[in-house]
């Protein structure tokens, strides 16, 4: 079965960078991307990569994220750079092939 496993989510300051990582382990190459969701704010997408490496980004983030992945091993990544006070939320991995899969989320917090 599909299994997601994130890592890389933490604390830092505004200006610094993270980068989140999320394999997906039993899967085949499919649709992929990063979700966000702050408290009592509805799930968005920050980022979502195909199997061919084409990229979206939600506007709030671009410039400052990229969206990367390894085909081979069905790994996503998630370069953060440039953070903000407003980047802090639980980013989810997604993983899509028919339905879609998550992983338990990796908390962000940017402080000012």
């Amino acid at each position: 079965q599909v299994r997601l496993v994130e890592s890389g989510g933490g604390l830092v300051q505004a200006g610094k960078s993270l980068r989140l990582s999320c394999a997906a382990s039993g899967s085949r190459s499919a649709l992929m991307g990063w979700y966000r969701q702050a408290p009592g704010e509805q799930r968005e997408l920050v980022a979502s990569i195909t199997s061919g490496g084409t990229t979206n980004y939600a506007d709030s983030v671009k410039g400052r994220f990229t969206i990367s992945r390894d085909n081979a091993r069905n790994t996503v990544y998630l370069q953060m750079n440039n953070l903000k006070p407003e980047d802090t939320a639980v980013y989810y991995c997604n993983y899509r092939f028919g339905t879609d899969y998550w992983g338990q989320g990796t908390q962000v917090t940017v402080s000012s």
